[in-house]
């Protein structure tokens, strides 16, 4: 089984629930999505980066992972688009009893769960139409995807967390619709958090429209947290 890798580097978490935290990121190479707003988009070919197999991949995380790092996440492009390897990976990172955290789109139930046994932390991201994720056409159905996503990622007992990032472009109906979705399908006490999470340098939402946007959330889950990404704006990888 071969690999194909992006880049390896530790830096500090600039997202989600875990923001703040010493993390090796492990970012693969491929997505197929085009979300206006994506930050690394030099990633996203699916042959950009470097190709490995799974024991000289298994090295390089070895080489690359720092003393006291809290977890190593994967992250793209999507990792689901290498979901073998991905599995071959966390299993590695597990048993050496550090966390694994998964970051994707959450776009095909059965590759989420052939990695799900191997990862600790899922963020599970819902995009909105606005994003230019995918067309019209196929945004309900990979919607979809990912709400059963977050159920099986509950069931496992895995920490779950919901993120979706916003724009200027956001219309707070769809919002609204989606996030009716996901509650429609999970309670409020399934999941350990919800962010939301502003476009950063493009499209940037207003403080008004992310207000209304955290007021729609709110009644569902009072922990709700608009975050920024951090590492923006600390200059960091």
């Amino acid at each position: 089984m071969k690999v194909r890798l992006f880049e390896i580097f530790t830096s500090v978490e600039g997202e989600g629930i875990l923001y703040g935290t010493k993390t090796l990121f492990v970012r693969l190479a491929g997505c197929p999505f085009t979300c206006f707003y994506c930050d690394t988009k030099e990633s996203l070919p699916l042959d950009s980066g470097n190709e490995y197999s799974i024991e000289e991949a298994t090295k390089l995380i070895d080489s690359n992972l720092q003393h006291q790092t809290y977890k190593v996440n994967f992250t793209g492009g999507d990792p689901l688009i290498q979901h073998q390897a991905v599995a071959e990976l966390a299993k590695h990172v597990q048993s050496k009893k550090i966390p694994t955290y998964l970051e994707s789109s959450c776009f095909d139930i059965d590759r989420f769960n052939h990695v799900l046994p191997f990862i600790d932390i899922a963020k599970i991201e819902f995009k909105t139409r606005d994003s230019n994720f995918v067309d019209s056409q196929h945004h309900e159905k990979l919607t979809e995807h990912a709400i059963k996503c977050l159920g099986s990622s509950i069931k496992s007992k895995k920490t779950t967390y919901i993120k979706i990032v916003v724009s200027s472009k956001t219309r707070a109906d769809d919002f609204k619709y989606l996030v009716n979705q996901i509650f429609n399908s999970v309670l409020r006490d399934d999941i350990d958090g919800f962010i939301i999470q502003p476009t950063y340098g493009i499209s940037e939402p207003s403080l008004e429209l992310l207000l209304e946007l955290y007021d729609i959330v709110y009644p569902n889950f009072v922990d709700v947290k608009v975050v920024p990404q951090l590492h923006k704006f600390i200059g960091a990888p």
